[in-house]
C-alpha cells in the first residue's frame, strides 16, 4: 500500500485536514452544501494527485514544472467542489463514486484493471445512494471525513502499519461518524 503522500504533508496541512475531516465526519448532513464542497474538493484534489504521473507521461512539462504540480490538484478540487453547489443527487452520487475510487486507489493500487473494478463498484454504489438520500449523505460524508482522519492518523502515528490497519480504521471511524450523524439528525 502506497503511503508516500502522507509524508509529503506539512503539520499545518495535517491539522487543517483533521479539522475538516472531523467536521465532515460528525456534521456532514447538517452542513450538506458546505460538506459537499469540502468532500468534493478533497476528492478532486486527491484524484488529480493520483493522475499526475499519468498526465506527466502524456505532457512532460507537468513533471518539470512545480507550479503545474501544485495548481492542477487545486483546480481539480475546485472543479469538483463547485459542483457541490448544484444538484444534490449528482453530488451524492459523485461523492460515493469518488470515495470508492479513492479507497480503491489507496488500498488496492492504481493499476488499470483495479481502477476499472473500483469504477464499476462506484457506479453501482452511486446509483444505490441516489435512491436513499439521507442515509447516503450521512454515510458518504462520514466516510469522507473518516478518510481524511485516517490520513492524519497515519501521519501522526508513524509506527502504525497501514497495510493492516487502513481498512479497519476507515470502517470503524466511518461507523462512529455515521452513528453520531444519525443520532443528531433524527428529526430531520
Amino acid at each position: 500500500m502506497e503511503l508516500a503522500y502522507f509524508s509529503e504533508l506539512n503539520e499545518a496541512e495535517v491539522v487543517a485536514l483533521a479539522i475538516v475531516g472531523a467536521l465532515v465526519l460528525f456534521a456532514g448532513y447538517k452542513i450538506k452544501k458546505i460538506g459537499f464542497f469540502i468532500v468534493l474538493f478533497l476528492l478532486g484534489f486527491r484524484l488529480v494527485q493520483y493522475l499526475l504521473p499519468t498526465l506527466g507521461e502524456a505532457v512532460p512539462q507537468i513533471v518539470e514544472n512545480e507550479l503545474w504540480q501544485n495548481l492542477l490538484p487545486l483546480a481539480g478540487g475546485l472543479l469538483l467542489g463547485l459542483m457541490g453547489f448544484t444538484v444534490e443527487k449528482i453530488c451524492v452520487g459523485g461523492i460515493v463514486f469518488g470515495i470508492t475510487l479513492a479507497i480503491t486507489a489507496q488500498y488496492f493500487g492504481t493499476e488499470m484493471q483495479t481502477m476499472l473494478i473500483g469504477g464499476v463498484v462506484g457506479v453501482v454504489l452511486a446509483g444505490v445512494s441516489t435512491m436513499l438520500m439521507k442515509p447516503a449523505i450521512v454515510l458518504a460524508t462520514a466516510a469522507a471525513g473518516a478518510y481524511a482522519l485516517v490520513i492524519c492518523i497515519f501521519h501522526w502515528a508513524n509506527g502504525l502499519d497501514p497495510t493492516t490497519l487502513y481498512m479497519p480504521l476507515l470502517v470503524g471511524i466511518t461507523a462512529v461518524g455515521t452513528g453520531v450523524q444519525f443520532a443528531t439528525t433524527r428529526r430531520e
